[in-house]
């Protein structure tokens, strides 16, 4: 390279832990490459004081990243896969993803409560109308509570500001070394993940061939493939959908499974189906999942929109 590779990111303390990690991951492959990182600061990281559905909901993470790419300014953004709208800007691509790291939600609580155990309407913090419609069709005794900010804010908060408990993504959890504040991890068969949860993607511009030659080379396939079925999903039920959405896609050898979900926000109304075939047609199968979850009343839910 003539230049140094310039790696967008957010700025919180987690966003820049996963851009580093991406940093050594393509300093493995090229250790001859001089990299300098980006901080922008998105929408989402300035208004906290209101729900994601308000501001925006997903995209409000991204969008300042994803047009200093546009405009040249970086060379590739570092994204949780999650935070990513199904259908990406003109002329933007989804270059490599890394490894995925434990796609699994989890339980942050006072004196390490099970969610079980949690009192009669006991307060859960989220920020997460897919974690908020599943936590209240298991116990709709809950009050689910607004909560906004960094992953170490969020843990802060349980406690300090009246929550029983909160639920945030292991990922995130662990990465920032919050894993002894961990009091429950749920299955993804009980609290369905997010499309692209635990999964890192790199976005960078269509037409640039050697950045795109270069990232390649840290692709995970196998996360990439589960991540893809899963965007699939969720661009069939429209990209930006503001209702709860989960997605997971488990592979085993050349099968994948995909499991999904569409729920309204009381929880009330859930519609789960799960879909098996080749990996070969991945993309395929995540939208025939969408079109039959659709067919079975999500296209009802979907109509009402967030309520």
């Amino acid at each position: 390279m003539k230049q140094a590779l310039r790696i967008g990111s957010r700025g919180s303390r987690l966003a820049l832990l996963q851009a580093e990690f991406i940093r050594s991951l393509i300093k493995s492959k090229f250790p001859e490459i001089i990299t300098e990182l980006y901080i922008i600061r998105t929408t989402g990281d300035r208004i906290l004081d209101s729900p994601l559905p308000e501001i925006g909901g997903k995209g409000v993470f991204v969008k300042e990243i994803e047009d200093a790419l546009i405009r040249n300014e970086i060379d590739i953004a570092v994204h949780s896969m999650k935070d990513l709208p199904a259908i990406l800007p003109n002329g933007l691509t989804i270059g490599a993803v890394a490894e995925r790291h434990d796609p699994r939600d989890a339980l942050v609580s006072k004196n390490d409560i099970k969610f079980n155990e949690l009192p009669k309407g006991a307060k859960v913090g989220t920020s997460s109308l897919r974690r908020q419609a599943q936590l209240l069709h298991l116990r709709p005794d809950l009050r689910i509570l607004p909560l906004r900010g960094n992953v170490d804010t969020r843990v802060r908060k349980v406690g300090s500001e009246g929550l029983d408990s909160a639920v945030l993504a292991l990922a995130g959890l662990e990465r920032m070394g919050f894993k002894d504040e961990i009091a429950e991890i749920f299955p993804v068969d009980v609290l369905v993940p997010a499309p692209g949860q635990g999964v890192l993607a790199v976005e960078c511009r269509e037409d640039d061939r050697e950045i795109n030659d270069i990232i390649s080379q840290i692709n995970h396939k196998e996360s990439n493939i589960g991540a893809s079925a899963e965007r699939a999903f969720l661009a069939e039920l429209g990209g930006g959908c503001q209702v709860p959405v989960g997605c997971y896609a488990r592979i085993k050898q050349d099968r994948i499974n995909i499991l999904g979900l569409i729920a309204s926000t009381d929880g009330r109304e859930i519609i789960r189906e799960e879909i098996d075939g080749s990996v070969e047609i991945h993309q395929a199968l995540g939208r025939e999942l969408a079109l039959r979850i659709l067919n079975k009343g999500g296209m009802e839910i979907l109509s009402k929109g967030v309520r």
